[in-house]
């Protein structure tokens, strides 16, 4: 695949025309303040298997959306001592929480790792274990367009509410230290990354935390870092005109079917754009692209990347594709992780 989006010095400086809704900020803080009224029902339980010498896991159970239950997996090395800094992943489109052997490389460097899995998703290529117990409507077989009628009943809503309550839950484990969160995600799981970080750095997800768990030093939310590749989930717009890859082009062929809806979907879009978010994000970030990516192309992830307030940083990977920079930008990711999250 050849270079096929803007030249890398206009990525850079690459901003469009915003679709933010006037009411954007009061969706979400409407949205956080009706998700704190759940309890959490917090559920660990120790995963027994020969291999798990150095490292312990806990098949998790929390309350999300609705207070429906969300599935995950926590593994924190068995050697450290004192609380952890914790990492909180969301994962890729199609993807379920897999196995707890995927999910070892942050334990390795240290950290309390919590993955959690995306509710109705995890048949495409890692098993998943949630159901969308909200689901309705028509929709392109996928998730992209699930309840796109409204951005009330809408499939992403349910699942940043699942991010935003995953992040307090974390907070609430004894072995965890509660100030030194991060975030992280690539593809789907870094657009979902991306919207957590933003709506806790907004200050509309507060309302989520148990007092107990603020502290006058506490980062926005209680979380320090964000490090998330190759984003899905931005500039909806210009990603379906622009490629006919899926995930984005679920939404192409839905509106080739459902011709009058146009505006309907992307009123909807905008509401869940990480564009939109990434202008909330407080926090110290990392981002990644691969100026090949077909799936989420450059443009869209730059448009994100450029409107991030904070102090930021992107890796820029010319000759891959959606891959980005797979092993390569792990180490990048640890790395940056490390030093956000350190004593």
């Amino acid at each position: 695949m050849p270079l096929f989006d803007l030249p890398l010095e206009k990525l850079r400086e690459y901003q469009p025309v915003s679709s933010e809704p006037a009411d954007f900020d009061a969706f979400w803080s409407a949205t956080c303040t009706e998700a704190a009224d759940y309890p959490l029902r917090w559920d660990c339980r120790p995963v027994e298997h020969p291999l798990y010498r150095h490292v312990q896991v806990e098949d998790v159970t929390f309350a999300g959306y609705a207070g429906q239950p969300i599935r995950g997996w926590l593994l924190t090395p068995t050697t450290a001592n004192g609380r952890l800094p914790g990492l909180v992943s969301f994962v890729g489109y199609g993807g379920g929480r897999g196995l707890p052997i995927d999910h070892v490389a942050p334990v390795m460097a240290g950290f309390a790792h919590f993955v959690m899995d995306t509710r109705g998703q995890g048949s495409g290529w890692a098993p998943g274990d949630t159901p969308d117990e909200a689901g309705a409507g028509p929709q392109h077989p996928g998730f992209l367009t699930r309840g796109i009628e409204s951005p009330a009943t809408y499939y992403y809503r349910r699942v940043i509410v699942d991010g935003l309550r995953a992040v307090v839950a974390l907070r609430t484990h004894t072995r965890i230290d509660p100030a030194r969160l991060a975030l992280t995600g690539g593809s789907q799981g870094g657009g979902i990354a991306l919207a957590v970080a933003g709506l806790l750095g907004d200050g509309h997800a507060t309302t989520l935390l148990p007092a107990a768990l603020r502290t006058a030093n506490d980062a926005p939310g209680g979380v320090r870092a964000l490090a998330c590749d190759v984003p899905f989930l931005c500039h909806f717009r210009r990603a379906v005109e622009l490629t006919d890859q899926l995930p984005y082009a679920e939404i192409t062929r839905y509106l080739k079917c459902h011709r009058d809806r146009v505006a309907t979907v992307f009123n909807t879009l905008a509401y869940f754009d990480g564009v939109h978010f990434a202008a909330r994000v407080r926090v110290p970030t990392l981002f990644s692209v691969g100026l090949m990516d077909t799936v989420c192309p450059p443009s869209t992830i730059f448009a994100a990347y450029n409107q991030i307030p904070s102090t930021k940083d992107i890796r820029i990977y010319t000759f891959n594709e959606h891959e980005g920079g797979g092993s390569f930008q792990l180490l990048e990711r640890l790395e940056f992780l490390q030093r956000m999250l350190g004593d």
